[in-house]
């Protein structure tokens, strides 16, 4: 009877620290089965570049970078009414307490923000979200250890001289047209 209450008390315990906020990982895992959702996962091999090429900076940046998340909603004449819900769940869970914004642009209907969680120093991950109004949403996570912004400039440079790995993108396609 007393290791029946002990363990009750435990898992009770266990359960009410579970956090029950809402959060960008949660939100990517529930939505990206749903129909209207492109869901792709980037692995740091996307850059196919000679590492032996890459600057001390760039190698840093590349070994801050563990995978990128990217998650898009694809608007059409049937879906904006769900648009417009999903893409207030996401601006309410990047105005949470985890998530610093870092930049933002624009304003209502046509918007984009970077945000990020930890501290400017060791940034654990980069969060992008972008809406349009005639095309959808689009919330790209980079994860990684002990980001900083240098290291995501970085990135961005090397994404942009790379020699990119479009299989791992293919899921995208459709959106881009």
């Amino acid at each position: 009877m007393r290791i029946a209450f002990y363990t009750v008390v435990l898992v009770s315990l266990f359960l009410s620290g579970c956090n029950s906020e809402p959060s960008l990982q949660k939100y990517f895992v529930e939505s990206s089965e749903k129909k209207d959702f492109i869901s792709v996962d980037v692995s740091p091999s996307i850059i196919n570049m000679d590492k032996t090429k890459l600057t001390a900076e760039q190698k840093t940046a590349l070994e801050s970078f563990d995978k990128m998340n990217i998650l898009a909603f694809k608007l059409d004449d049937k879906n904006k009414a769900q648009f417009e819900a999903e893409s207030q769940k996401v601006t309410q869970i990047l105005k949470g307490k985890d998530y610093q914004e870092l930049m933002k642009f624009g304003s209502g209907k046509d918007a984009a923000s970077v945000s990020f969680v930890g501290d400017m120093d060791h940034i654990n991950e980069f969060v992008f979200y972008a809406k349009k109004k005639e095309n959808g949403f689009a919330v790209i996570r980079i994860l990684g250890d002990d980001m900083n912004p240098n290291n995501i400039m970085n990135m961005i440079s090397l994404l942009k001289d790379s020699k990119l790995d479009m299989e791992q993108l293919k899921p995208l396609q459709g959106l881009i047209k």
